[in-house]
């Protein structure tokens, strides 16, 4: 903090030839006399600082709504707070050195509280303009009633007294400011920890009115939760594009996958599209009752991402529920593709895939050679034909209901392992 004060023995820069209207030493003795007036009066306004105080407290009750609040609400506070703030200033006029680190420590803390109340960082600064006024007004009253001779000294020192009551707004804002962004971080935080506790169900039933609160979401409303990847978006931005227009959501950013909590409040199929943009692929969990169950419906949907097609799209989970049957469970589903379609390793990997490939084209058309022909470009009878030939490798019958469903499953097993592992699949 600058002295009250500053020396002005020095010349300021200029021409050699440009006449000085007062010698250095004549300069010297006009600062000495400056500061002995501003000592004075300072000592006056210090001694009278409980009327100071009173008046700067009504002064800003009649021109800074922000502080009538404040004083209504606590009118205590707000006196101490002015009381201390006028009592580091006027002690910085009259020991610029001795008070400085006190005076700055005072000014950070009320910039600080002022932000966790939530007074606009304007009236902050409004009342340290309107506390320096008085300040300098008072110093100006006082000299004229005491020595009016010595009112024109003043001008030497006026703009120090001023530097100082802008060096200690730069530290409110300062205070101010860093104080929001703490306050900023630590509700973002906060919210995250519980969007986060939410969904891994581990949130404790007392915190969920402070979640539903902080996520701006009913605690007893229906919901679903959807999983989110691919969309190339840093954050959420890009996953919210995924859902219909106009739903309410709270997002919360995963390292694999977005995961968006849903409030339905009409058709669950409406809140989001069958459509994404190539690449994008989403698993909707299906519909649970109350924040609480968010947790199961958030392993729900990360089981229907699971299960969506590399290319992109949506998947819902009450659509595909015997394929999330296998996908929900890794070991048995390896085991069971290894035992419905183990056989074909035996092939050559080019003979293998065009089996399979038939299976899950007949499969798709609802056991029509016809219509998966056409899909394959071939005739029908050589669908019916390689749909003969997984017979005789596998033991198993096609025309049987039990073996369907589970060459069906294995199926779904075979492609989910196919994506998961792309390294360790082996060649077909």
């Amino acid at each position: 903090m600058p002295h009250a004060v500053r020396p002005r023995t020095l010349l300021r820069p200029g021409p050699v030839s440009a006449p000085r209207s007062r010698t250095p030493r004549v300069r010297s003795l006009i600062d000495a006399d400056a500061l002995r007036v501003l000592h004075r009066a300072a000592r006056i306004l210090l001694d009278d600082l409980p009327q100071l105080t009173d008046r700067l407290v009504a002064v800003l009750q009649e021109l800074e709504p922000a502080y009538r609040t404040a004083v209504e609400g606590d009118a205590v506070a707000t006196w101490q707070e002015v009381h201390r703030s006028l009592r580091h200033s006027i002690s910085s006029l009259l020991d610029p050195r001795g008070a400085r680190d006190a005076a700055r420590r005072c000014s950070w803390k009320i910039g600080a509280t002022r932000a966790e109340q939530g007074l606009p960082l304007d009236a902050v600064l409004h009342a340290f303009r309107l506390g320096g006024s008085l300040v300098w007004q008072g110093l100006v009253d006082e000299t004229s009633r005491a020595a009016p001779e010595d009112v024109r000294l003043l001008v030497h020192v006026a703009s120090d007294v001023w530097e100082f009551v802008d060096e200690h707004s730069t530290i409110v804002a300062d205070a101010y400011r860093q104080t929001e962004r703490q306050m900023a971080w630590r509700r973002e935080n906060r919210v995250r920890l519980l969007a986060a506790a939410l969904l891994d169900g581990t949130s404790r039933i007392a915190d969920l009115p402070e979640a539903a609160e902080a996520l701006d979401l009913p605690e007893h409303g229906r919901y679903v939760v959807v999983a989110v990847e691919g969309t190339g978006s840093a954050g959420c931005t890009g996953a919210q594009a995924a859902l219909a227009p106009g739903v309410r959501v709270h997002w919360h950013t995963g390292v694999d996958a977005d995961h968006g909590i849903v409030l339905v409040e009409s058709d669950p199929a409406s809140v989001v599209p069958d459509e994404q943009p190539p690449g994008v692929r989403v698993g909707v969990s299906g519909t649970v009752d109350g924040l609480a169950a968010v947790g199961e419906a958030r392993r729900l949907a990360d089981t229907a991402l699971r299960l969506c097609p590399e290319a992109g799209g949506t998947v819902r989970l009450t659509e595909h529920l015997p394929a999330a049957l296998v996908a929900s469970n890794p070991d048995l589903a390896a085991a069971l593709s290894d035992r419905l379609l183990g056989p074909l390793a035996a092939l050559e990997p080019a003979d293998a895939e065009v089996l399979l490939d038939t299976l899950a084209t007949w499969l798709a058309c609802d056991g029509s050679a016809q219509r998966a022909g056409r899909r394959l470009y071939c005739h029908r009878n050589t669908v019916l034909n390689r749909l003969r030939r997984y017979e005789q490798l596998t033991g198993r019958n096609l025309s049987r209901p039990t073996d369907l469903v589970e060459t069906t499953l294995a199926l779904t097993a075979h492609n989910l392992l196919h994506r998961q592992e792309p390294q360790n699949r082996p060649a077909q």
